[in-house]
């Protein structure tokens, strides 16, 4: 049965589980999406090593930023819990905002409060959709909506 993040234990090694994760997600649709870019771009006798260079230069690059931005999501969104004492979706939200806008931070005030926007937006959508999907099942099986992502998960 999942337990709830607030009951997880430890939270570090959860953090370094969750930018594990993220870079593997990252090299692997890293690695696709430039094998694809780089053979496309390559002259016509050379798509295959083209395409090969391309995924070795850029695949790393791409995990790492997804590895990044995952640590910090999880780091925040552990905060969150902690400070809230409830694990429900605004702490994903308020994750998603500081960790797009800590990202940012060295482009300018500006910069950083977009990204913060487009992060607390994006993983709005994520948890809205969680939630209509959790009400849709629930719908579905004839049981009462839960609006908790830890209570549905149960």
């Amino acid at each position: 049965m999942p337990r709830s993040l607030s009951e997880e234990d430890p939270c570090l090694g959860r953090i370094v589980a969750d930018a594990g994760g993220a870079f593997a997600v990252g090299a692997v649709g890293g690695s696709v999406f430039h094998f694809i870019k780089g053979a496309r771009d390559s002259p016509s006798g050379a798509r295959m090593t083209g395409g090969a260079q391309a995924l070795r230069m850029n695949a790393p690059r791409v995990g790492g930023s997804f590895a990044v931005w995952g640590g910090l999501f999880s780091a925040f969104n552990y905060a969150a819990v902690y400070a809230h004492q409830k694990d429900d979706p605004w702490n994903s939200i308020a994750a998603g905002a500081a960790a797009g806008g800590l990202l940012s931070v060295r482009q300018g005030l500006r910069a950083a409060a977009k990204s913060a926007a487009s992060g607390a937006a994006l993983l709005a959508l994520v948890e809205g959709m969680g939630i209509l999907a959790n009400r849709a099942q629930a719908a579905q099986q004839n049981l009462p909506p839960v609006d908790d992502p830890a209570i549905a998960a149960q």
